[in-house]
């Protein structure tokens, strides 16, 4: 413990214009105490505005931690304490201080407190305080730790009433509140009303906006603003990136980088800023730019906190680095659950299943021999049956969804019990698969009902998987993905009357196939491909380098499987149909690209089809390349010839 300052003399007091001067921000309450009984024995807290102004610096001190395990709640007790052994009643300056206070703290709603006082002072006739626009400023603050918009309205009504519903200041406030309680229509009102809004106020309408889902608006306003400081730039960034749109928050973060440079005062890149960049990278897939960002983090030395290390954990286990993940997450020296279901996550998304389950019995462990506060959650248990099923764990991933229920106490969602329907029907149990969605509580997702038609592809069940997709097409009718393994599994069939079916089905329901797209980050740069793609500037050495693929896969014994076709056609029309798939493009493309030896890293937006998947295996042993595919539910690392899914998937 720090050693405690000597007390000011009587003489160093009085020679201050205030006892307000007397503290600074990091003062203990050792300290404070002393600093009082000397204000005190000099009689300069007579005064009531002097010993309000005493009571406020305390209230709004931020002591370091010292015997008090929460010593900003203690300065905040003992600035009332002040207040209450005063010859004279607070003024409102005083009161106000404490509100303020406590809108930074961790009890706002002890601000209505100090706001009744002020309500009800006097004797009732008109000589008792009075709330002005700062009351309802601090107020609407306190409001903005509150998670409902019930108070926050109450004080806007109040503020109405009062005359100072057009203040500048209490306007910001409540834009801001209206969005941080989720009530971005609200915050759109008072914006409106607002003659001239401030930074605060337009920083607040982006970030509800951003909040809502409304990001091409937030984008709007934010452009328009004449600066801009972290705050906007956060929002905007993490509105792209919570909404799916990972490229627009890598460009903006790429500009907030520019927008500091030559300027006066550069804005800060801070902790919130990387999470979000960070998340952005894992939902890309793109490791080399979240390596970048990783060292930026360094570089720009902030702060290791749990959220900062947890993040880059889930941005390298997306990315397909589950080693460098695992240093990172080794390397933290506090890890919340977040973290660990994190790390899991990726274990699972990576296929390696018994890893998931070992890191959950490390975690277990932990928690025994710390205490510590590492209960695991409805996510956790996800991740863990996510892990079990891809790997073909069925037993381990009955025993986890036992341990769930029984021995955490936790109700299961309908996404775990879709984890258990995709457990059985991976395995071929579909009649316990369907025994799964015929007994869970409440109707089965879209989700479940996909697990097992998919397992019904994967083993050649044509009328259990019809039912399937009847079931996902009552649900969701345009779900395209529904449709396509329906067809996908009638051509496996060689059923051409069932593919044509479904095809006229689709087209009597305006429903399209979603376009197979595979990206592959080159020297920071991001090339995507579509199935029989030729518009990249690099295409004749694309094409020469996929009539050299073809060459050595068919040296080596690779057969095409052409049941993947959905079209009734020649062998020879089948075999090149499967040879453009965008995926094989984006690896002609790394092969042409990427330094000898180096690993070609592909991300593709629908599940990889199986012979591509067979191809990639084959591509990996006669090119001796490593080859890391991500498609829309996990991750296929090739090498030598083989799949790290082991063919289960």
């Amino acid at each position: 413990m720090a050693a405690m300052r000597a007390p000011p003399t009587l003489r160093a007091i009085a020679a201050v214009p205030s006892p307000f001067y007397l503290l600074d921000s990091s003062a203990g309450l050792p300290e404070i105490r002393q600093i009082h009984a000397q204000l005190v024995v000099g009689g300069l807290l007579d005064d009531p505005r002097e010993l309000g102004k005493f009571a406020a610096a305390v209230a709004l001190s931020r002591p370091a931690p010292a015997e008090e395990e929460q010593p900003v709640a203690a300065a905040l007790a003992y600035a009332e304490e002040v207040l209450s052994h005063g010859r004279l009643p607070p003024t409102v300056f005083a009161l106000n201080s404490l509100i303020r206070a406590h809108s930074k703290g961790a009890a706002p709603h002890r601000g209505f407190h100090f706001y009744r006082r002020i309500l009800h002072s006097g004797d009732g006739d008109g000589s008792g305080l009075r709330p002005d626009n700062y009351t309802f400023t601090f107020l609407v603050r306190c409001c903005a730790g509150i998670p409902s918009a019930e108070g926050g309205a109450a004080v806007h009504a109040a503020a109405l009433r009062r005359g100072f519903a057009g203040d500048a200041h209490v306007q910001s406030g409540l834009v801001r509140m209206y969005a941080e309680a989720g009530s971005p229509e609200s915050s759109r009102r008072v914006f409106a009303e607002m003659e001239s809004p401030d930074l605060v106020a337009q920083t607040a309408m982006v970030a509800a906006l951003a909040r809502s889902g409304d990001v091409d608006h937030a984008r709007k306003l934010f452009d328009e603003m004449p600066t801009r400081d972290a705050v906007a730039w956060n929002a905007m960034i993490a509105g792209y990136e919570q909404l799916g749109r990972p490229k627009e928050a890598m460009q903006l973060f790429h500009l907030m980088q520019r927008d500091g440079i030559g300027a006066a005062a550069a804005v800060e890149i801070n902790e919130a800023t990387m999470v979000s960049v960070l998340s952005a990278c894992g939902q890309l897939g793109t490791l080399d730019h979240g390596r970048l960002a990783h060292l930026y983090t360094e570089k720009a030395r902030l702060r290791p906190t749990v959220a900062l290390g947890t993040a880059l954990v889930d941005m390298y286990a997306k990315c397909g680095d589950m080693p460098r993940a695992m240093e990172v997450f080794d390397k933290m020296p506090h890890r919340n659950i977040h973290t660990w279901t994190a790390a899991m996550n990726g274990m699972a998304l990576n296929g390696a299943g018994e890893h998931c389950l070992a890191l959950f019995r490390r975690m277990q462990e932990q928690q025994l021999q710390d205490g510590a506060a590492l209960l695991p959650n409805e996510i956790t248990f996800l991740a863990l049956l996510r892990g079990c099923s891809a790997a073909g764990m069925m037993e381990e991933g009955r025993e986890v969804f036992s341990q769930m229920t029984d021995l955490y106490k936790l109700a299961p969602w309908p996404e775990h019990y879709g984890c258990m329907v995709d457990l059985y029907a991976r395995a071929g149990r579909l009649e316990e698969a369907l025994a799964v969605l015929r007994t869970m509580p409440g109707e089965p997702h879209a989700g479940a009902w996909g697990a097992l038609l998919s397992a019904c592809r994967t083993h050649g069940h044509a009328e259990l998987g019809a039912y399937a997709a009847a079931k996902i097409t009552a649900l969701e009718k345009e779900n395209d993905g529904a449709y396509v393994l329906l067809s996908n599994l009638y051509a496996g069939c060689r059923n051409w009357a069932g593919v044509s079916g479904v095809r006229a089905l689709m087209k009597a329901r305006g429903v399209a196939k979603e376009p197979g797209c595979s990206a592959v980050e080159v020297a920071g740069e991001l090339h995507e491909f579509f199935a029989g793609d030729r518009s990249h500037r690099r295409y004749p050495e694309i094409e020469a380098m996929m009539a050299e693929v073809g060459r050595r896969l068919r040296a080596a014994g690779y057969s095409p499987e052409t049941e993947e076709v959905m079209f009734d056609v020649e062998e020879e029309e089948k075999e090149e149909a499967l040879g453009w798939h965008s995926e094989r493009l984006a690896i002609a493309f790394g092969l042409v690209s990427l330094p000898e030896g180096a690993p070609i890293r592909v991300v593709k937006n629908l599940r990889v089809c199986r012979d591509c998947h067979e191809a990639s295996k084959v591509i990996s042993l006669v090119f001796q390349r490593e080859i890391v595919v991500r498609d829309r539910s996990r991750f296929h690392h090739f090498r030598h010839g083989s799949c790290s899914c082991k063919d289960y998937w």
